[in-house]
């Protein structure tokens, strides 16, 4: 037990991002903050980008925009010991309910991932969710035997086409739709159903219908879907394209609830010549008491994930609220989707 700490030790990058929020919840800043992480994210750290080339991405390749951003979010860079030993104090009062492990490609990435999972998961004792993109079967496995209770795989487009254009091999990107599929498969036969998931980024030009037709394939696997707004970021290929409209994402969402919990489904739902959702399957009555709940507006990802102003600004307009929806802003989310009548 002693060498395989020593070993997890060896393993250990020296040097970690994390999230501005999280940074100041784990004592290693000091801000304001308008809604507080339930989950601390980190994310590993090299000096030079990642190997992807994603054209939404400040991370990519070939990207000319800062360094220490994802989406809108800045991460600084902290000493790993400093940010392992700051986890301890928010776990233990139950401020933070999970660690989200997020990962650049570059060659050792997997030795420091399996490495952090261990730690975090042995030591610390909190829930570790990684989001990755592992090569092959192996790496799936190295993170579940290192103690990863999740994994997320990203898709990010809605289809085929829209990938390739974004991610894959017309950006000269390492990633495959086909084999994209073939690991979250891969992943839900090592974690089981209903721990895999997969991110989509609404606004890449897909439609309405797209989108979630691609959602229900994910479900019909096993695998959950979280939605993200895309945002574009200074630098990036796509860095001058407009986020997507408020009315387009909150359909999406309601689409994606009543998929994941099993309410409809989307062969039942119905959408009109340019792929917007005019129907969802559900009776009016039964659909205005899911929206009246707020939850469908919410952060989707794992458990206790709420990625505060991720994709806004807490001036809004608010695409994934990161807690309990107000009074005010569930009505403003039925007058969106034209239920206030309901």
């Amino acid at each position: 037990m002693r060498k395989k700490q020593e070993n997890v030790e060896k393993s250990l990058p020296t040097r970690l991002r994390v999230s501005l929020g999280s940074a100041v919840v784990l004592g290693l800043l000091e801000a304001k903050l308008h809604s507080e992480p339930t989950t601390a994210y980190l994310m590993t750290y090299r000096k030079d980008k990642c190997t992807a080339n994603c054209s939404f991405c400040p991370q990519a390749r070939l990207s000319r925009g800062r360094a220490d951003l994802l989406s809108r979010v800045s991460w600084p860079v902290f000493d790993t010991k400093d940010a392992l030993a700051g986890l301890e104090k928010p776990v233990r009062q139950g401020v933070i309910k999970r660690v989200c492990l997020q990962a650049l490609n570059y060659h050792e990435v997997f030795t420091h991932l399996t490495a952090l999972i261990s730690a975090i998961s042995q030591e610390i004792g909190v829930p570790v969710s990684v989001s990755c993109q592992p090569m092959n079967n192996e790496n799936i496995r190295q993170m579940a035997q290192a103690g990863a209770e999740r994994i997320g795989i990203p898709l990010d487009a809605a289809t085929e086409k829209l990938f390739e254009k974004v991610k894959g091999a017309l950006v000269n990107g390492p990633y495959s739709w086909r084999k994209q599929f073939e690991l979250l498969r891969e992943a839900v036969d090592v974690f089981e159903r209903g721990r895999v998931s997969t991110h989509f980024i609404v606004g890449l030009g897909e439609t309405e219908e797209e989108m979630v037709n691609a959602i229900q394939k994910c479900s019909d696997i096993g695998v959950l879907s979280a939605l993200f707004a895309f945002t574009p970021i200074a630098g990036t290929a796509l860095e001058k394209m407009a986020q997507p409209s408020i009315l387009t994402y909150r359909r999406i969402q309601l689409a994606r609830h009543v998929i994941f919990n099993g309410i409809a489904r989307f062969e039942d739902m119905s959408f009109n010549s340019e792929g917007q959702l005019t129907n969802y399957g559900v009776e009016a009555n039964v659909l205005a008491r899911v929206v009246r709940t707020g939850e469908p507006f919410r952060t989707s990802g794992c458990p206790n994930c709420n990625r505060p102003y991720y994709n806004e600004k807490p001036s809004g307009p608010i695409y994934n609220y990161p807690r309990p929806l107000t009074a005010n802003e569930l009505s403003e989310v039925e007058r969106e989707l034209n239920l206030a009548e309901e």
